[in-house]
């Protein structure tokens, strides 16, 4: 099993730095990455959906279908041109005509007393989960390239890799057990460390540095360190926000297409609450 989610692991990772490549060479920016994106937010909403259903949740889905493509093709606009105020207020304009689009359905919808609340509280949940998330994954490659995109993802990606192979070979001590009863503080610890590798290889190194990320000055050792840190940190949490999902609706994967990893959220979960910490990282400049 390690070594079947180590070589799947490797080729998702390929797979997304080729769409990196198409859309680098694109004419228009984003052309390849944003319906890339807009189908993985169509997937991870199905998901998310039945995670809320197995907790006897029912918002309406076309809502949050909606909604989630709404986001994520919001931020499509947004360029290395727009300023901060305008990104800012193109992503608080989205997300409130999304959540005016899930309130208005529950009001379509209703017929008697009680779950329009909880209905309504899963729908937004599932908005920000998603389509927030996945949006500053298109504000990375929109306002700083796809070197910024690709940088976020391998940071994750290594530390997950490194997370799961220490885990494994050494892993002793647990994490949360009763959250995640298979991740453990040496697993932690070796995602730590092999994102601040990846970092390194993405910011430092002569094999990707110059060629992967074009950036305006040099970035300081105390910068990729700081960005591998917040990053991996973020994807470890998102893993267990993942996990806490499932573990209170007693569900093992958010679904079973995939051998070895389960469904989308199961490979986004650590990529979903780290690319805002990415954004911020790029945002406030201590990479780039």
């Amino acid at each position: 099993m390690l070594r079947w989610r180590l070589l799947l692991g490797t080729l998702l990772i390929a797979a997304l730095l080729g769409f990196c490549g198409l859309d680098a060479v694109a004419r228009t920016p984003g052309a390849w990455l944003v319906p890339l994106a807009a189908v993985v937010s169509v997937l991870a909403s199905q998901e998310v959906l039945g995670l809320a259903e197995a907790a006897h949740l029912h918002p309406w889905p076309w809502t949050v279908y909606f909604g989630n493509l709404l986001l994520v093709a919001g931020s499509w606009p947004c360029t290395s041109n727009a300023s901060f105020c305008d990104v800012e207020a193109m992503r608080w304009s989205a997300l409130a005509a999304t959540f005016l689009i899930v309130l208005l359905g529950e009001m379509y919808r209703y017929r008697r007393p009680g779950g329009s609340l909880a209905n309504l509280a899963a729908g937004v949940f599932a908005l920000v989960y998603v389509g927030l998330m996945l949006s500053y994954a298109v504000r990375l490659r929109m306002q700083w390239g796809v070197g910024a995109l690709a940088s976020w993802v391998i940071v994750v990606k290594m530390g997950d890799t490194g997370a799961y192979t220490v885990g494994r070979l050494i892993g002793r001590h647990k994490m949360a057990p009763t959250i995640s009863p298979g991740k453990t503080i040496e697993g932690g610890l070796g995602a730590l460390m092999f994102s601040c590798l990846g970092s390194w290889l993405v910011f430092q190194s002569p094999i990707l540095s110059g060629k992967l990320i074009v950036t305006s000055h040099p970035t300081p050792w105390w910068g990729w360190i700081g960005f591998g840190l917040l990053v991996s940190i973020a994807g470890m949490v998102g893993d267990l926000a993942e996990s806490l999902l499932k573990r209170d609706v007693g569900c093992k994967d958010s679904s079973r297409w995939m051998p070895g990893f389960g469904g989308v959220l199961d490979i986004l979960d650590s990529l979903l609450l780290s690319a805002p910490v990415a954004w911020a990282c790029w945002a406030f400049r201590l990479v780039g």
